[in-house]
């Protein structure tokens, strides 16, 4: 942000002196010795003054200055002094302000000084004044009203009729300083025919007429000029002044910027005058740390790979917040184990900046396993294992190579990925992505429930390249080139065209279909205070290169949007009634001996018994999303949308309510905390082709009597964990089947 040169008015020349210590203590005993001894003059000259008639009633004259100043340094408050026509200086918030108060008859200064080590016994002695006054330092009353109230009001023991001590009347000094208005105080006492006249002449701050700001280059002039403008023609008040000076370093704490007011001048003709000093960073260096020892090592990262994914940089105005996300940025880089930034003074009040980093191994093998949504049958369905080797840091540039091998029962991959999330020498963050796969997957998705029991694969050999990057906060693209060679293949491995019903498996009619794809992408995530939201819009187009590669366009979409509600407070009670029956009998007495039989009272109560009642507070998550797609021109039936299954409508098997050209599935979920990482949810879904089924090369919806829409319903758990949710959940569906699901991850 440039200077705010235009909140400068104008300038004058001034005496600058150094601003005081934030925390020096001001000791009045000390500012005040003088005035001691000179008040022990006054007393002694009242009990006096009836001994000696033949003089004449002196006035008894006082005064007291106002310095803001350092009290260390002496000789800078001399300097000051000399200039003090010429402007006035307020040091650093909190301003600190010493007065000196001297109570002096002209002719017995020297018989002041002679009685001086006799004051402290007259430290506490009172003398009666009959008025008491303020005026300008001529004497003469103020031009302006509000200030003779204000300097009236500050004051506290100093009242007419009222026997005052030496400390009273320093008190009241300060009070009147304290005020904020007044640059000096001088108490002058006169002795007349009707007592004590105390009166206090004091000298109004100048009215704000402008502002001049040196050095503060980051903050905005907007701010300034709101701070200000209450006071622009108003008498500079010091506490004011003071709280704007608070307010000014509170705008530079809460962004975690090191700066501060430093000094603040009143020039002549009420310009205000402030000094900011904000530390600029002046070197950031890189500094690699044995991941055993702690001691510096040689790093195998290029530190320029380190230092451009800092926003922080050289000559900007250091920010704790700005680091805290540096250092969080290069952890997010998956190259490190600890990062820490250490900044340290430099000459003229710069910073330099020293990033600790401990680096991690950069590569290695790993196995795992996990499951595929693809196969539903079999004594091993879906479960695949995996063999991988990954190298995060290659060439010490933070490119990626990761190699892996997942075999299931059915289905394999074989995948080389190589990744470098910044280009360099671009500096907009483009990542680039080289990928070649051989992959086998299940058919069953659109073409399964084949006839005689037997499932068909779909093999694809894929090569492609991918370039992404930021566009704008929150958005990101994605732009790529991709081939793919694929066609179907039977149990044994052979090369099929038509499955058991006669459709055709591929758009070509050969036993593979081959195709270059145009990919576009593009992400929108956003978060908020109550939730988050997510949405992804793709196309691809196919590029008839050769004349028997295929050419269609498929466009798909989907949007997520996840709502917080609560804290909501859920109410657990249980009770027991016991009915309660309570019985009397009461017989009269009759002097005759007919007596009536008895007569019996029953009385029926009920009394509940609360046995457990507490409250639950918890916060849900309602997630909603929605997603949908259609395809135009020549493609192979298995490129179909398929509907149904754990990550489309639940309750359903895969690709069991049916496959087209275009489809549409909404989904709802209410999830809440249950123990610890422990949740659950309640989910309804529900899926439809859009009546597009039978558009579909041989129609294999159609040949396996799927209903082409559906919904389910159900609740299950979900279970935090590093691999990310994992998600166990009953359904039912509208054919009255129910179904378990278990899944990994978010869903799709």
């Amino acid at each position: 942000m440039p200077p705010n040169d235009d909140v400068r008015f104008t300038s004058s020349p001034s005496a600058k002196v150094p601003r005081s210590p934030e925390n020096r203590h001001v000791d009045l005993t000390v500012l005040f010795a003088r005035t001691r001894n000179s008040f022990s003059q006054l007393i002694d000259s009242l009990r006096t003054r009836t001994s000696f008639p033949k003089f004449p009633p002196l006035p008894i004259l006082c005064s007291a200055s106002l310095s803001l100043t350092r009290p260390a340094d002496s000789s800078e408050s001399e300097s000051r002094n000399r200039n003090a026509d010429r402007g006035q200086f307020v040091g650093k918030s909190p301003l600190l302000c010493s007065a000196s108060l001297a109570l002096t008859r002209p002719d017995e200064s020297i018989q002041s000084q002679q009685k001086g080590h006799a004051s402290s016994r007259h430290d506490e002695e009172r003398v009666l004044i009959s008025e008491v006054l303020v005026r300008n330092k001529d004497g003469e009353e103020l031009e302006r009203k509000d200030l003779e109230m204000e300097a009236l009001a500050a004051l506290k023991a100093c009242r007419a009729n009222s026997a005052l001590t030496v400390r009273e009347v320093q008190e009241d000094v300060h009070r009147i300083i304290d005020s904020g208005y007044f640059c000096s105080c001088m108490p002058v006492a006169v002795d007349t025919r009707d007592g004590i006249r105390l009166i206090f002449q004091v000298k109004p701050n100048q009215e704000f007429q402008g502002l001049v700001c040196e050095g503060a280059n980051v903050l905005p002039a907007k701010f300034l000029k709101d701070a200000f403008c209450d006071g622009y023609g108003k008498v500079i008040n010091l506490k004011r002044l003071n709280e704007v000076i608070s307010s000014i370093n509170d705008w530079y704490m809460d962004r975690g910027l090191f700066a501060m007011v430093s000094a603040v001048e009143i020039l002549s003709g009420g310009i205000l005058k402030l000094q900011v000093s904000e530390t600029e960073v002046n070197n950031i260096s890189m500094r690699f740390l044995d991941r055993k020892t702690g001691e510096p090592t040689i790093g195998k990262t290029k530190p320029d790979t380190i230092l451009r994914q800092l926003t922080t940089k050289k000559g900007q105005v250091y920010s704790m917040l700005q680091g805290k996300r540096d250092v969080e940025t290069v952890l997010t880089m998956g190259l490190m184990e600890d990062v820490s930034i250490i900044p340290q003074p430099a000459d003229a009040g710069k910073v330099d900046i020293t990033m600790n980093v401990v680096e991690r191994p950069s590569g290695g093998f790993s196995a795992g396993g996990g499951i595929s949504s693809g196969i539903t049958s079999g004594p091993l369905s879906g479960l695949i294992g995996s063999f991988a080797y990954s190298h995060r840091n290659l060439f010490g540039r933070n490119q990626k190579l990761h190699v892996s091998l997942e075999r299931g029962q059915i289905d394999s991959i074989f995948r080389i990925n190589y990744s470098d999330p910044w280009i360099a020498g671009d500096d907009k963050r483009t990542s680039r992505t080289i990928m070649v796969q051989n992959s086998t997957t299940p058919g069953t998705l659109i073409h399964g429930n084949q006839l005689n029991g037997s499932n068909l694969t779909i093999g694809r050999v894929t090569a492609g390249i991918e370039f992404s990057r930021p566009i704008r906060p929150k958005f990101s693209g994605t732009a790529g080139l991709i081939f793919q060679h694929a066609g179907a293949r039977d149990e044994k491995g052979d090369p099929i065209i038509k499955d058991v019903y006669s459709s055709p498996l591929t758009a070509s009619g050969n036993t593979h279909d081959d195709m270059l794809l145009a990919k576009l992408e593009s992400v929108y995530t956003g978060s908020g205070d109550h939730g988050s939201s997510m949405c992804v819009f793709n196309v691809e187009q196919g590029l008839p290169v050769l004349p028997e590669w295929l050419y269609f366009n498929r466009i798909n979409a989907r949007a997520r949007k996840d709502v917080e509600l609560g804290p909501t407070r859920v109410l657990v009670r249980y009770d027991h009634s016991v009915f309660v029956t309570v019985g009397a009998i009461y017989q009269k007495t009759y002097p005759s001996p007919n007596t009536p039989p008895p007569r019996y009272c029953n009385c029926s109560f009920e009394v509940k018994l609360v046995i457990l009642s507490f409250g639950v507070d918890f916060v849900m998550l309602c997630p909603a999303s929605l997603s949908g797609g259609h395809v135009v021109g020549n493609f192979p039936p298995h490129e179909a949308f398929g509907i149904g299954g754990t990550n489309s409508v639940r309750g359903y098997e895969e690709g069991a309510v049916g496959s087209g050209r275009s489809y549409a599935v909404g989904s709802g979920e209410i999830s809440f905390p249950m123990i610890g990482p422990v949740g659950g949810v309640i989910f309804a879904d529900y899926g439809t082709d859009l009546g597009s089924g039978p558009t579909v090369p041989g129609d294999p919806a159609g040949a396996r009597h799927k209903p082409g829409s559906g919904y389910g319903y159900g609740f299950g758990i979900r279970l935090d964990s590093p691999l990310g949710p994992l998600r166990l959940e009953y359904a039912f569906n509208d054919q009255h089947a129910k179904r378990f699901h278990f899944g990994v991850g978010h869903r799709n």
